[in-house]
């Protein structure tokens, strides 16, 4: 990471994970999950829907809507994160090609 001072604060440029640079484990798999919440929170909000409604068409339950709400959604998986978008009305493509780079990376692109 870049590192500069300004105004005698020093600030350093992040790599475009928050949670990779927090040093948390999963790391990559947080930011994929709190993208796909994201989309969920957005859905939720251009359908009109509450909790308890957005739960019943998830098939999920009120408590995990709200948890997810609020930030918890550890007991959530990338797949059923995936699935709670497709019962919201959302269509999701997984493009699989080589990689640039010796490693390759995962991107969530919304539209």
């Amino acid at each position: 990471m870049q590192k500069r001072i300004i105004e005698g604060v020093e600030v350093r440029r992040g790599s475009g994970n928050v949670f990779a640079d927090l040093g948390l484990p999963d790391a990559e798999k947080l930011r994929i999950k709190t993208g796909l919440v994201i989309e969920i929170r957005r859905a939720m909000r251009a359908l009109g829907l509450n909790q308890l409604e957005a739960a019943k068409r998830m098939g999920i339950s009120q408590p995990k809507v709200s948890g997810m709400m609020r930030g918890d959604f550890t007991n959530l998986s990338e797949r059923k994160l995936m699935e709670c978008l497709t019962r919201l009305g959302y269509d999701i493509e997984i493009k699989i090609r080589p990689a640039s780079a010796p490693v390759g990376h995962l991107t969530l692109a919304t539209a």
